[in-house]
């Protein structure tokens, strides 16, 4: 499913992005790693599961998802997302009993969108959900990372994907906090990579990035096949790029 998502991606977006400060964390932490992030877009899935598939290729993937669009989206079920229902404290309680078996292998990286619900990067308060912090008690020895993604619109037909991690937190630290200043320290950490990644974003400079993944570049078509045609008359390479690199 990686190469599939890999190619849906190129075709519908322009890359995925992440800037050059952003460092993934260790893969070979012995401990399960929690990965916690915002959630602006129904992209975030493809997303995360490009950043499993490139990043960690040899974990175990899970993350939670809403009941209600797991039912509709069952191919997600076969990739490591479990369901929660996020509009009773019954979801609540599945939640903790699915990470508390996952987080007790030490090869697992559970991704969570941590927000549970769709929600524009400018936003704050994030609004995490508390679960979040609840997970700390179960696996202090993992590591909780935040994880910040954003799109826009740059020179291409397609957005451009971002991603950005931010410093890994120890559960054991965490779990040393009461829960209100557990939930509080993580907020404070992803919105902190949020901002630094969104001021990357608005400055438009590609230099500030490193690409993941490429997408297709030009309108595409009849529309490119024309110029290409009028770039070989004129013994030219065809660039379908709206601005070349450089330029």
């Amino acid at each position: 499913m990686g190469m599939w998502f890999t190619r849906f991606l190129r075709r519908h977006l322009d890359g995925l992005n992440l800037p050059h400060w952003s460092a993934p964390p260790v893969a070979d932490h012995p401990g399960p790693v929690v990965i916690f992030c915002n959630h602006p877009s129904w992209w975030d899935a493809a997303v995360i599961i490009l950043l499993a598939d490139r990043l960690y290729p040899g974990r175990d993937h899970r993350a939670p998802f809403d009941a209600a669009m797991l039912a509709k989206y069952k191919i997600f079920e076969r990739m490591g997302a479990f369901g929660v229902d996020l509009e009773t404290a019954r979801g609540g309680a599945q939640f903790l009993a699915a990470a508390r078996a996952i987080l007790a292998r030490p090869g697992a990286v559970l991704w969570i969108t941590a927000q549970g619900r769709f929600q524009d990067v400018r936003v704050r308060p994030l609004g995490l959900r508390p679960g979040v912090a609840r997970l700390a008690e179960l696996a202090p020895d993992a590591l909780f990372v935040p994880l910040a993604l954003e799109y826009a619109f740059w020179e291409e037909r397609g957005a451009d994907a971002f991603a950005a991690f931010g410093p890994a937190l120890t559960g054991r630290d965490l779990a040393a906090l009461p829960r209100p200043d557990r939930l509080a320290r993580l907020e404070g950490a992803l919105a902190d990579t949020l901002d630094r990644l969104g001021a990357d974003v608005m400055s438009r400079e590609p230099e500030r990035f490193r690409p993941l993944l490429a997408g297709r570049k030009g309108i595409g078509g009849v529309y490119d096949l024309w110029r290409a045609a009028a770039a070989h008359l004129r013994g030219r390479r065809f660039d379908p790029a709206h601005r070349s690199a450089g330029k």
